[in-house]
């Protein structure tokens, strides 16, 4: 048995209005389900990653909310097929989604559920992320669906994760004893000068232990990246040792302002998806890094592989 993916979106934020996160994961999440063509009750379990949501709500979990938004399993006591589902929040910036699928594939091989969501929707505080010259990500929501298969063929392989001793040269919070009447509206986002090569050292460490532990041949996969600088893509393949195609790191969709943040799992997984994989390659190698600084890596075969 093998955790697979069964479906995936994204989604901008509208650009005629103030962006929500739990609405951007919706409707995500209601986009995921139709392509998977199953109901919202069939879902056992939602967990949610995203980092940054509109007037910096903590409480209750956002993951909570979207189950609500979504109506997955509302009242399992009155519905027809007895059942329960139940969300949380597990948030680690970039790896979040990552990080996610590993507790995903504790909870499928224990048959604790049959299928997964897992959402990822930022938004800046003030609702608007163009409208902040200074914050560097995009206002957008992603869902991926993953799900048992009966088969061994395919599917992920197992999460690595990784870290340094070093300093974090990159940090996202709300300074909260100076930020006065509007607080809710503003988040502090830093990088360190040399944040980008602390993120793309780990990176190139990451993936390359990855492959050398799993036997993985780099020449015939695809890696997708988190993409926390514009360049991330093209300096990650010079490092590995790779032609720029060979390494993946998305855009927002839509034409959406900003970097992808939490959702560019998803995002770069579509991409893939979409341009279809080179005949030469036989995985996906997904690779994240954030704050932390930390670092998470894991291995996807598409079952037609």
């Amino acid at each position: 048995m093998t955790t697979v993916i069964r479906a995936a979106s994204a989604i901008a934020a509208p650009t005629d209005g103030q962006a929500a996160a739990v609405l951007l994961a919706g409707r995500a999440s209601r986009a995921c389900l139709a392509e998977a063509r199953i109901s919202p009750d069939a879902v056992g379990a939602l967990i949610n990653v995203g980092v940054y949501r509109e007037h910096n709500t903590f409480e209750p979990a956002v993951g909570a909310l979207v189950q609500k938004e979504v109506g997955i399993n509302l009242d399992y006591l009155a519905h027809p097929v007895a059942g329960a589902a139940f969300s949380f929040d597990l948030m680690n910036g970039a790896c979040g989604v990552l990080n996610a699928v590993q507790v995903a594939q504790a909870m499928l091989l224990t048959g604790s559920t049959e299928r997964v969501l897992i959402t990822a929707a930022d938004v800046h505080p003030g609702g608007r992320a163009e409208l902040d010259d200074d914050y560097p990500y995009a206002d957008l929501g992603a869902a991926l669906l993953l799900e048992r298969s009966a088969t061994a063929d395919g599917g992920f392989g197992p999460v690595r994760t990784a870290g340094s001793d070093e300093d974090s040269a990159t940090a996202g919070y709300l300074p909260t004893a100076g930020m006065g009447a509007g607080g809710r509206a503003r988040i502090t986002v830093r990088r360190d000068h040399g944040f980008a090569e602390q993120l793309l050292d780990l990176a190139v460490d990451t993936a390359a232990e990855y492959a050398r532990t799993e036997g993985l041949d780099l020449r015939r996969t695809l890696v997708v990246s988190s993409r926390p600088t514009a360049d991330f893509a093209q300096r990650l393949a010079g490092r590995l040792g790779l032609p720029e195609s060979s390494v993946l790191a998305p855009d927002a969709p839509d034409g959406a302002e900003g970097l992808p943040h939490t959702a560019a799992p998803i995002l770069g997984y579509l991409r893939a998806v979409d341009q279809g994989l080179p005949a030469d390659v036989d995985q996906i190698l997904f690779v994240a890094v954030g704050a932390g600084p930390s670092a998470v890596c894991v291995s996807y075969r598409p079952q037609d592989r």
